[in-house]
């Protein structure tokens, strides 16, 4: 018998070894998400819900100006931000899964790992009524956060040290040689 040193070897036997994959077996299995491609998603969403409610709940252009599949699944494939928000939605607003924990709901939507026990659930019932007070709901809120942020108390600031140069003074003056 002979030592390899090669990750895909037993260190002691010429045999490779069974798993390369470290032994973690995160059972991805129960999230809808997976095996699930971004065009099948969006798609299903789409016929369920149409562009407008995407638009009016997750306020993302693409679902506005010219939407189409293709062009949104080209967008989303770019950008994180958007296709995390859209897997989110399809999570819990299509799917109506119960909120991820706080652990969880740190990890992007693809990434979390559903319970066993909860199982998806019918499609969310949604209006554009109900969209427009959501978001003049998150305005307020927005709007009670910045006016909270403005009363705080933070490091004072200081005046400058530097006097007032005049309008006319040449700023290059001191190094120019004479």
């Amino acid at each position: 018998m002979f030592v390899v040193f090669t990750p895909f070897y037993n260190r002691l036997e010429s045999q490779p070894l069974q798993s390369c994959a470290m032994n973690t077996d995160i059972d991805y299995q129960n999230n809808p998400l997976h095996g699930l491609s971004l065009k099948q998603l969006l798609t299903e969403i789409v016929d369920h819900y149409g562009f407008d409610i995407l638009y009016a709940y997750l306020n993302i252009n693409c679902f506005n100006n010219n939407p189409s599949i293709e062009s949104s699944v080209k967008f989303l494939k770019k950008t994180d931000w958007a296709r995390e928000k859209v897997e989110a939605f399809y999570l819990y607003q299509f799917k109506s899964l119960p909120r991820a924990s706080a652990e969880q709901f740190e990890l992007p939507p693809r990434d979390r790992i559903i319970p066993r026990d909860q199982q998806p659930g019918e499609p969310a019932e949604l209006s554009l009524e109900d969209a427009e007070r959501l978001r003049e709901k998150r305005a307020r809120k927005a709007a009670a956060h910045d006016r909270d942020a403005g009363q705080r108390k933070g490091p004072e600031r200081r005046p400058a040290n530097r006097a007032a140069a005049p309008d006319n003074a040449d700023p290059w003056a001191k190094w120019r040689k004479s």
